[in-house]
């Protein structure tokens, strides 16, 4: 029997590759070595990502850099020589997650720090980025991750916009002339797993800046400088940035995405997808019997880009058969559409915490179970 092993993973409990090696622990108690068996930890371009490459073989690199408001954090991101290509989470440098609760201030938060890694990653001949763009602290469009690589923002005395958002209100003319030359040629790409434009009702601000400490008034001011820089960026860079601030994902992270597309001409993609593009996942499924995947959670939330419902799509279009495994189940019949079984791996009623404290050793026994029901129903 081929068997596929591709989850995400457990936040707060297992990575995703300590999660399918659990997995391949539990089948082999049962039925052996006889079933050959392919690892293929994924994640959707958000949180783990970087881990889940660097557990197939890509060299971590840590970066000191600019974090969100400014002070130096050291970001990681995982790189490939032999591929040319760097996989970068933006929340490892201007992330929410660097800030205490008090800190957070969506109107200086800076995506500089991406920029940063960006331009570390092109220095060690980077040829394809990839940069996953969720937990943001940021709401500045992107703008601070162009200006780590040479676009200059200027208001009305030529003078170059201080860090974050809501100083893009002032903004008066973009001068993309120093952009980084080494960008040229280079294939960047926008793992993306949200649709939201720009800016409007949908968009970056008002969605997801009050997440990040914005007030209404906060919402609104950030809104109009978000639409100020799509209103000059069509005006100096071409028509085609007016039209991309209405494009799917642009209001990713901030407006990060729209950054990415307009000044780096960034591909967005779904982050299962290009996640699993890179990590070569249907050539695995091609032949294979059966498909594992799992994380931590079954909701109705599964089939809106994450990584279950993403793999749970590529193996059904190569016939493979698809178990998902997960630690909470809300809603267990979410993934039968796309003909998933959902096994949870608690054998009893566990509180969460011993669930977390115990979830290696449940992920193995639920697999031994899924082996044995294999073995029951005639799979060879």
């Amino acid at each position: 029997m081929r068997l596929v092993v591709a989850p995400d993973k457990f936040k707060g409990s297992l990575s995703a590759a300590a999660l399918a090696r659990a997995v391949e622990r539990g089948w082999r108690a049962v039925r052996g070595d006889g079933d050959e068996i392919a690892l293929c930890p994924m994640a959707d371009g958000g949180e783990g990502t970087v881990a889940a490459f660097v557990d197939a073989g890509f060299e971590p690199v840590t970066v000191r850099v600019r974090g969100p408001l400014g002070a130096p954090v050291d970001a990681a991101y995982a790189f490939d020589a032999a591929a040319a290509t760097a996989v970068i989470e933006m929340a490892a440098a201007s992330g929410l997650a660097l800030l205490r609760d008090e800190e957070r201030d969506p109107l200086r938060a800076s995506t500089y720090g991406t920029g940063e890694l960006i331009a570390d990653a092109l220095a060690r001949g980077a040829r394809r980025i990839v940069v996953g763009v969720g937990g943001s602290a940021t709401n500045d469009g992107g703008a601070g991750c162009a200006q780590a690589l040479g676009v200059r923002f200027l208001d009305a005395d030529g003078g170059d916009l201080e860090a974050g958002g809501l100083a893009l209100s002032r903004l008066a003319r973009i001068d993309a002339s120093g952009r980084d030359a080494r960008l040229a040629g280079v294939r960047v790409e926008v793992a993306c797993d949200v649709d939201n434009p720009l800016t409007g009702a949908r968009g970056a601000s008002a969605v997801y800046a009050p997440q990040k400490g914005a007030d209404p008034e906060m919402v609104t001011r950030l809104d109009a400088a978000l639409a100020q820089l799509a209103l000059i960026a069509s005006r100096d860079l071409g028509a085609v940035a007016a039209d991309l601030a209405r494009t799917p994902g642009a209001g990713a992270a901030g407006g990060l995405g729209y950054g990415l597309m307009v000044f780096l001409g960034a591909t967005p993609r779904a982050g299962v997808e290009l996640v699993a593009d890179l990590r070569g996942l249907e050539r695995l499924l091609e032949g294979a019997d059966l498909c594992v995947t799992g994380e931590g959670r079954v909701d109705e939330q599964t089939l809106m880009g994450k990584t279950v419902s993403g793999v749970a799509r590529l193996a059904r279009r190569h016939g493979v058969k698809t178990v998902a495994l997960a630690a909470v189940v809300n809603d267990e019949a979410a993934l039968w559409p796309l003909g998933v079984a959902v096994l949870p791996i608690a054998d009893r009623p566990l509180e969460a915490g011993e669930s977390i404290a115990r979830a290696e050793e449940l992920v193995e026994r639920a697999a031994a179970r899924l082996a044995r029901l294999a073995t029951l129903f005639g799979e060879r």
